[in-house]
């Protein structure tokens, strides 16, 4: 082919790819994948047809400004990656504070009720937990093995089930926010009863000393995590039910963008969790100091994570309520 009919055939094209690259962010990863191919393509067949050609040097430079953009978008994703976890989440646990504090607050005075509840009441836990947990947890009590319930299932089948449903508890949480902050309020209060009533009956039993170990292995993580969730559920109820200066639609997806980065930086945290209590909550013949270890860690990573790196950051970035 004569390199005019090529340049004839392909320039309105080459303009149109020189505008898309001038657009920057505001074009598709799709999109340039498929410029750069057919650029790659043009190219190649300019380097082989006419190597010394100014046609060939152009496409050349039009090539490498797209390689660049696509390789600098490529490190800007990773970047947002990272800074995702390490400055918008903490960041937005600062801002919403308050409503974090108010489900701790929620949560706390629900196991107070659920433990209060069944001291007055022994059968009180058999109206939250059910006959059947009840009489199987009797019935690994006289086996000397309270909590043989984590023993049950494969180790792999136990934390892919239970990391689906920690994810899909924390984003009901979320949700429920949609129905306002009641809804939510509901959520963690009948949660925080229903650990208030297990804890206590196990220590009716006279096995909560042994017990609480098992449950704290993976619950450090997983409780953080729920209160966590209902922080952002509050969060998000209370954007659309109190919109302030802002119009109600405006204030629900405000609260609603804060409320979901605060429920995708839970997910690790239910992940492991989830992968705890499926590998080693089983391991009753662990010493008592190893098992104290893994739960003082956990405690550490949520209170440095959740409360000291955020009050940091905010502190430094004087934010405002």
């Amino acid at each position: 082919m004569r390199e005019s009919v090529f340049i004839k055939q392909n320039i309105s094209k080459w303009n149109n790819y020189e505008y898309i690259i001038s657009q920057g962010n505001h074009v598709s990863p799709a999109e340039k994948a498929n410029v750069y191919f057919d650029l790659s393509s043009d190219l190649a067949f300019a380097q082989s047809h006419y190597p010394q050609s100014e046609i060939t040097s152009y496409l050349n430079d039009l090539t490498i400004k797209l390689h660049n953009e696509v390789y600098k978008e490529k490190h800007e994703n990773w970047r947002r990656i990272i800074t995702f976890w390490t400055q918008e989440v903490p960041r937005t646990v600062y801002r919403e504070r308050k409503y974090l504090f108010i489900s701790l607050l929620v949560f706390l005075v629900s196991i107070g009720i659920g433990v209060f509840s069944t001291l007055c009441d022994h059968n009180f836990p058999r109206l939250i937990m059910g006959d059947g947990y009840i009489e199987m947890t009797l019935e690994n009590i006289k086996k000397g093995m309270p909590m043989n319930v984590y023993a049950g299932d494969s180790r792999l089948e136990s934390f892919l089930a239970i990391m689906f449903n920690n994810v899909r508890v924390s984003f009901l949480a979320f949700i429920f926010g949609i129905f306002t902050s009641i809804a939510v309020g509901y959520f963690l209060f009948s949660n925080g009863v229903m650990l208030g009533a297990f804890l206590t009956f196990l220590y009716t039993q006279n096995v909560l000393a042994e017990s609480w170990t098992a449950v704290m292995l993976h619950g450090t993580l997983e409780l953080s995590a729920i209160v966590i969730a209902g922080g952002a559920g509050i969060a998000f109820g209370n954007g659309w039910l109190f919109p302030g200066t802002y119009s109600r639609m405006a204030a629900l997806k405000r609260s609603a963008k804060r409320g979901l980065k605060i429920i995708v930086g839970t997910v690790p945290v239910f992940v492991v969790a989830a992968f705890i209590e499926g590998f080693y909550t089983r391991h009753f013949e662990w010493p008592y100091y190893q098992k104290i270890f893994m739960i003082a860690v956990s405690a550490v990573f949520i209170i440095f994570y959740y409360i000291i790196y955020p009050y940091w950051l905010g502190r430094r970035d004087g934010s405002k309520e």
